[in-house]
Formats: C-alpha cells, sequence, structure tokens
C-alpha cells in the first residue's frame, strides 16, 4: 500500500508541474515587466530583464525573440541619441580649445592644455591660482606664491562670503610642494591633484561673477582676490574637461553599441 500512495503521489506532484506555468509563460511576464521599466524610462533595468529571458527560460523560444528584437531597438536608438551628444561634446571641445595652447614636453606624457591667460612667462612675479589640464580631461591646480618672504604655505581656501571651498593640505616635503629662492624674492608652488583640490575648481568655476578672494594658508596667511582672466580659466579648463570626457565615454559606448547592433563603424 505504501509503494502504491507512493506512486500516486509522484504522478500528482508531477501532474501539478505539468499544469503549471510554462517557460514562454514565465518570460512573457519578463518581457512585460522590461516594457514597463521602458515606460518608467528606465533602460538599464529594462535591458536587464530581456538578457534574463534567454539565461532563465532557453526553451521560450518566442520570448527570446522578442527580447532580442526589443534590445536591438532600445541600442539602436540609444546610440542615435550618442551620436548626437558627440557632435554636441566636439562642438564645446572646439570652442573652449582655442583659449588654450597645447604643448608636450619631453617630461610630459600627455599633452597639456595651458591656459593663454595663465602662461608662466607673464606670472612668474604674481601670486596667483593656476589651472591645469591634459588631453584626458584629467583637471588639477596650483597655487604660485611670490613675494619678499616665505609663507610656507600647504594649502588654500576660496571664498565670497558666506560660501567657501578649502584644499586638503600638502606638506612641506611632499612631492607636490616646492619652493625656492626666484630672482629678488621668494616663490612657493603647491599642486593640489588627486582629491586635494576639494572642489575648489567647480567652486571658482561655479561662481565666475562673484568677486572672489583666495588665501595661502600656511605659518603665514597671504590674500589675494582671484582676476577675471584667472576665473575665466578655471572656467574654461573645466568646461573643456566635462566635454573631453563626455567625448571619451561616448565614442567607447559607440563602438561597443555598433558592435551589439552589428554595424560597422
Amino acid at each position: 500500500m505504501r509503494s502504491i500512495s507512493g506512486i500516486i503521489l509522484m504522478f500528482l506532484i508531477l501532474f501539478f508541474v505539468s499544469c503549471g506555468p510554462s517557460q514562454e509563460d514565465r518570460a512573457r511576464v519578463k518581457l512585460n515587466q522590461a516594457r514597463i521599466f521602458l515606460q518608467n524610462q528606465d533602460t538599464s533595468q529594462a535591458i536587464l530583464e530581456l538578457d534574463s529571458i534567454s539565461v532563465l527560460f532557453p526553451k521560450a523560444v518566442y520570448s527570446i525573440n522578442a527580447a532580442k528584437t526589443l534590445k536591438d531597438e532600445i541600442n539602436w536608438d540609444i546610440l542615435q541619441r550618442y551620436e548626437l551628444e558627440l557632435d554636441s561634446a566636439k562642438i564645446i571641445i572646439e570652442k573652449f580649445e582655442k583659449s588654450f595652447n597645447q604643448e608636450k614636453t619631453e617630461f610630459d606624457r600627455y599633452t597639456q592644455y595651458i591656459h593663454k591667460r595663465q602662461i608662466f612667462d607673464n606670472r612668474w612675479n604674481k601670486s596667483f591660482l593656476k589651472v591645469h589640464l591634459d588631453e584626458r580631461g584629467e583637471i588639477y591646480f596650483s597655487s604660485n606664491y611670490y613675494g619678499d618672504q616665505w609663507i610656507n604655505h600647504t594649502g588654500i581656501r576660496v571664498y565670497d562670503n558666506p560660501d567657501q571651498a578649502k584644499t586638503e593640505r600638502v606638506e612641506a616635503g611632499d612631492a607636490n610642494n616646492h619652493r625656492s629662492d626666484f630672482m629678488d624674492g621668494k616663490w612657493e608652488k603647491v599642486t593640489f591633484m588627486d582629491g586635494n583640490e576639494n572642489d575648489i575648481i567647480e567652486f571658482i568655476a561655479n561662481n565666475t561673477s562673484r568677486r572672489l578672494k583666495a588665501v595661502f594658508l600656511g605659518e603665514r596667511y597671504y590674500y589675494i582676490i582671484l582676476e577675471e582672466y584667472d576665473k575665466r580659466a578655471f572656467f574654461e579648463a573645466d568646461s573643456l574637461s566635462k566635454a573631453i570626457k563626455k567625448q571619451q565615454f561616448l565614442e567607447k559606448e559607440i563602438i561597443r553599441l555598433q558592435a551589439a547592433l552589428n554595424i560597422d563603424s
């Protein structure tokens, strides 16, 4: 009796399993969910749903083909949008590049963008903030002090009350903290990069119309008012940096999408 009961139970289980939703039915649910994500402008999640269908339901041939078709349509729309955005980025780059000289010395790994209003030969005896940019779109800045006595500065604060931005400290002896006797004065240069700049560049770039001041923070304090052309240099370098990085991202994505759609570049 026990063996008969076991056989009956097994047949009942198989019956209910066979009567459950098919792979095609379950795949169709995923397909509909992907369409809902698309309606909500969540393209990334929609693509994840579509990609999962062939993995989870390999026998759902109809839904797999429908998912591929829908994904191709999504990628085609993204490709067209990215191509337009790339054209816009190139226009921005062309516009702002005119404000820079491009140089690459034997010591430079990448071509440097030097703003025409911040050439050191014209500013060597001035205290100012200089923005630095290279062909990768990497951006940072340096503080350049020139005076008759050492201030031994290790940081910078830029402000227009009540708003301000302040760097991290770059201590004396650090590779990015330089000083020397220069002509009849004292010259100090501190480079703030790799996060040490703490949004100083963005702060200046976003506030070019304000009367920004900067204080060199060290054993002594030294105050300057940022020149209009220096604020402009920060704005243009920041804009160029973002456009260069956007161009790089878009070019990689366009190549990826063209490969996914079997389109020759």
